[in-house]
């Protein structure tokens, strides 16, 4: 790796992401770690339209006031994800990633009702030119570009090198709670928000404890920059809600969890 492409992955593990509370804490989606790594990047890709911006997608979509398509070189976003770049199959994977991406929908309630929104509307790949071409869908810009109040913002490393699936969605969660200091949730609706209401081995709390909470607790604290801790609360002998209490971290102990995640996502040499 030369010079330029350490600090293009440098560059890139250090983006913001930002989304709308209403995506974290009100929506129900089921997405791999690779795809909510993806979803992450993409996000942290979003900036203000620009005159040739809008000229550029003024053909699909006139009346947008913000720029929906983006371009990434593959192996730069591979890098930046942790993702390994020489099994020869980069391309092919990426190809599917996205593919997965662009079926995946969910339902948001835009004021008029719920409309039907997935994340991204195109893909255009280039093998020779390695580079991907992506559109957010319209539906889902809202949600994701100007927003002035109740939004989520974290810096993109926190959740590239979490393993499960289940950290990086109570990451986002608690980190959009973490003003609160702390927050309960029933465990019903906990499972709904987590998509693991339907895991039947998750039915028996000691098991979604171990499987679920502890696995990213564990992640979150290690690799964040927020610490949580959570306690059951019974109702008899049956656990009925779950609190959660979170603190942001000081600057030396963000700075450390962001070193380990550094190292967990392979060193920039």
């Amino acid at each position: 790796m030369d010079f330029e492409e350490k600090i293009k992955l440098y560059e890139g593990r250090e983006y913001i992401v930002v989304k709308s509370n209403t995506i974290v804490q009100k929506s129900r989606y089921v997405l791999s770690v690779s795809e909510q790594r993806s979803i992450a990047y993409i996000c942290s890709m979003i900036k203000p339209i620009t005159p040739e911006a809008k000229a550029k997608q003024s053909m699909y979509c006139p009346d947008s006031p913000w720029q929906l398509e983006y371009d990434f070189d593959i192996r730069d976003y591979a890098r930046v994800c942790g993702i390994d770049c020489d099994n020869g199959q980069i391309y092919e994977n990426t190809k599917a990633l996205l593919k997965r991406l662009s079926d995946r929908s969910m339902w948001l309630d835009d004021g008029n009702g719920e409309v039907l929104v997935r994340w991204l509307s195109k893909v255009r790949t280039n093998k020779r030119s390695g580079k991907a071409n992506i559109r957010i869908d319209e539906d889902m810009a809202p949600y994701l570009f100007d927003l002035q109040e109740r939004f989520l913002s974290y810096g993109l490393k926190n959740i590239l090198a979490m393993k499960s699936q289940y950290s990086i969605r109570l990451y986002e969660i608690l980190k959009s709670y973490a003003f609160q200091k702390s927050k309960t949730f029933e465990i019903d609706e906990l499972k709904r928000l987590l998509m693991a209401e339907n895991v039947k081995s998750y039915k028996d709390f000691s098991l979604f404890r171990a499987k679920v909470l502890e696995i990213a607790q564990g992640e979150i604290n290690e690799l964040t920059d927020i610490s949580v801790s959570f306690e059951p609360i019974l109702k008899g002998r049956k656990t009925v809600k779950v609190k959660f209490d979170m603190k942001l971290k000081d600057t030396w102990t963000a700075g450390s969890c962001a070193a380990e995640a550094d190292k967990k996502l392979g060193k920039i040499e």
